[in-house]
């Protein structure tokens, strides 16, 4: 929702914004009006591009001579790392959690009881005549 400080300002933009695009509007036709027709009908001359000679058939080019294999030194092989042993480490304690018992016999749940309803009287429609 606009506030009462923003109506009259949005009012005078729009009302700025009709008028500018009317005088716009006035003013291209009065531009048009005052070119000359015959300047946009002529269309100079395309000069026709001269013929390029066809190339000659490409030169075959030689092929390189096989480069001989180099050999491949040869690399050490990697040491083997012996696996680590874990010590053994003694287990703590886990206390026992005592398991909660449930009664057998559960108590009685309370009986629910709803309020009384009221009783509605709705007014008769009169008749109409």
């Amino acid at each position: 929702m606009a506030s009462k400080h923003k109506v009259p300002s949005a009012l005078l933009l729009v009302g700025v914004l009709l008028l500018s695009s009317g005088s716009t509007g006035s003013a291209a036709r009065r531009l048009e009006e005052a070119a000359p027709a015959s300047a946009s009908e002529e269309h100079p001359a395309v000069p026709e591009l001269p013929k390029i000679p066809e190339l000659p058939h490409p030169v075959v080019v030689p092929e390189l001579p096989k480069v001989p294999e180099l050999p491949h030194p040869e690399v050490p092989k990697v040491p083997e790392v012996p696996h680590l042993t874990v010590p053994e480490l003694p287990k703590p304690e886990v206390p026992e959690i005592p398991k909660p018992e449930l009664p057998h016999e559960l108590p009685p749940l309370p009986k629910v009881e709803l309020p009384p309803k009221p009783e509605f009287h709705f007014p008769e429609p009169e008749a109409k005549p």
